[in-house]
């Protein structure tokens, strides 16, 4: 009976960290899903922004 309990605790053991895994993996992508979305409104939004005339800017280290 020793050997039953302890397949199933190593058969529980491996749920486990499978589980954990896949909810590890899950909550990454949704994280970069959040930041690919932030950072396509952030592009539409420096595309709104006129460009600076030419010789707005001097290159004071030149």
């Amino acid at each position: 009976m020793d050997l039953m309990q302890g397949i199933a605790a190593t058969a529980t053991s491996l749920f486990a960290a499978q589980f954990q895994e896949s909810y590890s993996i899950a909550v990454s992508k949704k994280a970069m899903d959040t930041q690919e979305l932030a950072a396509q409104s952030m592009l539409e939004m420096l595309a709104q922004q006129p460009a600076p005339a030419k010789g707005a800017y001097i290159d004071t280290y030149a």
